[in-house]
């Protein structure tokens, strides 16, 4: 009776340590889902208009590298917190980037200040967000039957904060609602609503970590010795040499710019990725069946990097349609573009449920490469979707926004067939000596997949709305079918994982 009194159900009958992180995650996806939501406007608005006046060519670019490196960043996040801080120090100092990032965006120091909050919060995201869901995890025993319904709870504050965040940053860049989106807008106290969502979460994460969080969060959970950090430090050296080489030469032959630079880390990019899985097919630590494991997860890496291609681009290509082609109102209900990005999250919070019931209760369920075949046919389905009013009423005029609404409705049924199987079979087929290296290939798929955005979404406008939809559509269904004639063949090369 003693062990069931002491347990703690603070929280909804969760730890209330489940609270603390429930909303850091929760702030922390606001300020970066509520500064997504208006970034890409800002950039490339013209300078009367509030904006930064980029090209939108050169600004949906940069919005796509700029995931990427999130995505990228978070692989040395996760290392510093293994190996040097701990998860708990880490996402605090994540944090603080963050804030800082959107700080800078809050005044307007035009370029210098883009840039400068970008590079903040890329690096503040890589320490902050694999850590946090780290941290879940330790609030329960390996026996504690609360544990999926804590990461439940967990995720549904992430879709929470993603989802306020387009209704109320957008609101507060439009002067509260005072005057029209696209006049003159301040975008400056929309980044200022994101930089406080970030503060609150700071605040309450450091008082109530202090109470609630498991001391050993702490400290790293392995260590690095003196001699391992001495190698470590001349790697970095030189790789950072290597990289001011390469921008001097640049430099010199007068091709350092802003698309050179995205072309380069689009490289990097892709390459991290083919590294990792030379690293590991060629490794004498990686037994026969796991280097047969490992091939498995190749085409499942290429599906999710499309997957994730498409679905990210809903703050790009989908917030350019947004803009520039869709009706703005429902009768006398006006709204902005940007408010559009709260579609992903309500649909996921939506779709949830039901897929969690369907997973649970189909007994003879399709294998995990089966479900990423349908998932990227829907996919690429979502982006055919968007080719339709292009098509039956030309590129010049605005149209209903419930194609928009469609198209992410479609796109959020294929996340649900991938992204949480893919989170689940990438632990599965992880080699032994390989763990954690191949959980930072799930984020690098998502890397990868805004790499190759950044490049092909030069190519869209309204005059190519119609075959940049139906091309990138058409490839995600076509690999989705390729990729189910040879399920069975990815499956065996699982050796026994489902």
């Amino acid at each position: 009776m003693s062990n069931k009194k002491n347990i703690d159900t603070a929280f909804f009958g969760q730890p209330r340590g489940l609270s603390t992180l429930f909303f850091t995650e929760m702030w922390e996806r606001f300020s970066y889902y509520g500064m997504r939501a208006i970034l890409l406007f800002y950039m490339y608005y013209a300078v009367s208009a509030g904006g930064l006046g980029m090209s939108q060519t050169t600004a949906a670019s940069v919005m796509s590298i700029y995931g990427s490196l999130v995505y990228l960043s978070s692989v040395v996040g996760g290392w510093l917190s293994d190996r040097v801080w701990g998860p708990r120090r880490t996402v605090f100092f994540g944090g603080v980037l963050i804030m800082f990032g959107h700080i800078v965006l809050a005044f307007p120091w035009g370029l210098a200040a883009l840039y400068s909050s970008i590079a903040l919060i890329v690096v503040g995201t890589g320490l902050l967000k694999p850590n946090v869901s780290d941290m879940v995890g330790s609030l329960y025993s390996e026996n504690d039957r609360r544990r999926d319904a804590g990461f439940s709870m967990f995720v549904f504050g992430i879709n929470l904060g993603s989802a306020i965040a387009p209704i109320l940053v957008p609101w507060a860049s439009n002067g509260f609602g005072f005057h029209a989106f696209g006049n003159h807008y301040n975008f400056h106290a929309g980044f200022s609503l994101a930089a406080i969502g970030m503060f609150i979460g700071l605040v309450q994460y450091y008082f109530d970590g202090k109470k609630y969080l498991p001391e050993a969060g702490m400290y790293p959970n392995d260590p690095i010795e003196r001699k391992d950090l001495n190698k470590i430090i001349q790697k970095v050296v030189i790789g950072v040499v290597i990289v001011v080489a390469l921008l001097v030469v640049m430099a010199l032959m007068g091709q350092l710019n802003i698309d050179n630079i995205i072309n380069l880390l689009t490289i990097l990019a892709i390459a991290i990725p083919v590294y990792y899985f030379v690293i590991m097919l060629r490794s004498p630590k990686v037994s026969k069946v796991e280097r047969s494991r490992v091939w498995a997860y190749v085409p499942l890496f290429i599906a999710a990097a499309i997957f994730w291609g498409i679905e990210e681009s809903g703050s790009v290509v989908l917030a350019l349609f947004a803009e520039q082609r869709t009706v703005l109102h429902i009768g006398n209900w006006h709204f902005a573009a940007a408010n559009f990005q709260t579609l992903n999250p309500v649909f996921i919070m939506i779709l949830t449920p039901f897929f969690v019931w369907l997973w649970e209760n189909w007994k003879k369920q399709p294998s995990a490469p089966t479900k990423f075949a349908a998932g990227l046919v829907f996919a690429g389905l979502s982006y055919m979707w968007m080719a339709i009013p292009g098509w039956l009423f030309g590129t010049s005029d605005r149209v209903s926004p419930f194609w928009l609404v469609g198209s992410w409705f479609i796109v959020e049924i294929a996340e649900m067939l991938i992204s949480p199987i893919g989170l689940s079979v990438t632990t599965k087929l992880a080699p032994k000596a390989f763990k954690s290296q191949m959980m930072s290939m799930w984020f690098l798929a998502d890397a990868a997949g805004q790499a190759v955005n950044a490049q092909i979404v030069k190519y869209y406008s309204s005059a190519t709305e119609v075959p940049y939809f139906l091309i990138v559509g058409i490839v995600s269904v076509i690999f989705g079918i390729v990729m189910l004639f040879f399920a069975k063949k990815i499956h065996s090369l699982m050796a026994g994982v489902n």
